[in-house]
């Protein structure tokens, strides 16, 4: 299918080999004010630099007009703002827009705007791959490469909020790209930390939800960062049994142990939690699997997200009939369940996490649309 390229709005460097300038997107607040003293500038300039860049959306030191023009010099001779560059940019009729980003050292990830009535959210990637081994999902298929830097995830930020109008603004922030964000999270938060701020993004820690397979360690350090983000667990299956056959790394862990380390989060957090359960056609759909389910979850204040699944090719999975996902719905419920069926967005596009990097890379004959 041919789909339209969508223009940035930000233009980003098709290359940036030899270029020895730091990554401005690395640094926190902080670190930039320590790097304006060093360099004989007041430390307020640093608020001014992070507004320009987060606010009013310029990537041009020389157009950060406030500044001295001294100042925008020695910035633009030891920073950048962007280091990547966009693959492919696709936009669904649904109003979904996907981007793949080239990283400097050749790796790709994706990320994902989402247009629902007034709400714009993003979704981010965290790693270059992801190493958690789900079975049905394409971001893993080939393992992981590396981490993600705060600097690379604030940047797939910025390119999303590019496509908004003047008059829009972002709304909500999802860590549930490619990658285990619990397994990145120094950087994660790092990035965070700018998107929450009022002189960043500005978005609120409740409208941000980063999403986990379930790593108990990493949750309860989550729960002593302080900050009340909410905590999206994909749980996929009802019992172990069938948990460590789509999700790998759950035979090291189990079921139990996850939804202790989301108890605990939500008494330190008081963030209604959320579960999230791909529905997979004949694996994990039946109404056993959903009355299992219930037990697991009537008990604890949270919400079941279910999404039923999005194909991705060379993978047997298939999306469930509209009959059992009535069923299971009907089952969840019964239970007395808080329940939300995900309307699924961007088929068209290879919305599904992994999907349109995996494809880019297998085609050999036709590649997709592809900007700088």
């Amino acid at each position: 299918m041919n789909l339209p390229v969508i223009d940035s709005g930000i233009s980003s460097p098709a290359s940036n080999s030899g270029d020895e300038r730091r990554h401005l997107l690395d640094l926190s607040q902080e670190d930039l004010k320590n790097w304006l003293v060093e360099h004989g500038q007041p430390g307020f300039r640093a608020k001014q630099i992070i507004h320009w860049v987060y606010q009013r959306r310029i990537s041009d030191f020389r157009e950060m007009s406030d500044l001295p023009k001294a100042l925008r010099s020695q910035l633009d001779e030891s920073f950048r703002v962007f280091v990547t560059s966009q693959t492919a940019a696709v936009q669904s009729s649904d109003g979904t827009d996907k981007l793949l980003i080239g990283l400097p050292d050749g790796g790709e990830v994706e990320c994902v705007l989402l247009r629902d009535g007034s709400r714009r959210s993003i979704c981010v990637s965290s790693q270059v791959g992801c190493a958690m081994g789900c079975v049905f999902c394409a971001s893993g298929l080939d393992g992981v490469d590396r981490n993600l830097t705060t600097g690379e995830i604030l940047e797939q930020m910025l390119l999303l909020q590019a496509r908004l109008e003047d008059s829009e603004r972002l709304s909500h922030i999802v860590m549930m790209g490619m990658g285990e964000p619990l397994a990145n999270l120094d950087r994660v938060l790092g990035a965070l930390n700018i998107a929450r701020s009022a002189d960043g993004l500005g978005i609120s820690p409740r409208r941000i939800t980063i999403s986990t397979v379930g790593l108990p360690p990493a949750i309860d350090r989550l729960a002593s960062n302080g900050t009340p983000y909410n905590l999206a667990v994909s749980l996929h299956a009802p019992n172990d049994q069938l948990r460590s056959k789509l999700v790998p790394v759950n035979q090291k862990i189990g079921i139990d142990k996850v939804l202790d380390a989301a108890d605990r989060y939500f008494d330190s957090s008081g963030r209604r939690l959320t579960f999230e359960y791909v529905l997979l056609g004949g694996v994990n759909d039946s109404p056993d699997h959903g009355r299992q389910l219930a037990k697991l979850l009537k008990h604890r204040t949270v919400l079941l997200n279910v999404i039923p699944y999005n194909p991705v090719e060379g993978l047997p999975y298939v999306t469930p009939t509209k009959a059992s996902i009535a069923e299971f719905r009907q089952v969840l419920e019964s239970g007395g369940v808080n329940v939300k069926f995900r309307q699924r967005k961007g088929d068209e596009i290879d919305a599904a996490c992994g999907q349109l990097r995996r494809n880019r890379g297998n085609s050999n004959d036709q590649e997709p649309s592809t900007q700088n």
